[in-house]
């Protein structure tokens, strides 16, 4: 009888302990303004290096575009050392100032075209629609916050 009552009060110190751990944001937590774009990509096999490449002219071409006309903060690319596991092995990582960064805008287009110009767009365009498909699949995007524990 007393085996059980000891564990019934161990469920019980338990069941109430856990309603003591939630964590409130910006008391025991901060949110970032900042958010980061994350996509996951799945390079197929011995084409790691030639969608690098494309990349150059395309994705890497308008970030650093963007990041000169401060619309952006940051861009990030990470590989995997172990290219043939999980669902994607690679990250395209591009760090924006806040959510409203992200809305559309058309003088920010207007800029950002302006700089990169048309015929790069056509041939960024002709580019991701013509080998991007056969080099790679996108798996998952994302939009994250870093937290900050307190």
């Amino acid at each position: 009888m007393k085996m059980r009552q000891f564990l019934a009060l161990l469920t019980c110190i338990g069941l109430s302990g856990s309603a003591f751990a939630d964590l409130e944001p910006y008391k025991d937590y901060d949110v970032s303004d900042a958010v980061w774009s994350v996509t996951t990509v799945r390079v197929h096999p011995n084409m790691d290096d030639v969608y690098l490449e494309g990349l150059t002219n395309t994705w890497i071409a308008g970030n650093k575009i963007a990041e000169k006309l401060g619309q952006i903060e940051s861009w990030s690319i990470f590989r995997s050392d172990l290219p043939q596991s999980g669902e994607f092995n690679l990250l395209l990582i591009v760090k924006f100032a806040n959510t409203a960064d992200l809305a559309p805008n058309k003088e920010k287009y207007d800029a950002f075209m302006k700089e990169f110009g048309e015929e790069q767009s056509k041939a960024s365009n002709e580019t991701a629609q013509r080998d991007y498909p056969g080099m790679r699949d996108l798996t998952g995007q994302y939009l994250m916050r870093e937290i900050t524990i307190k």
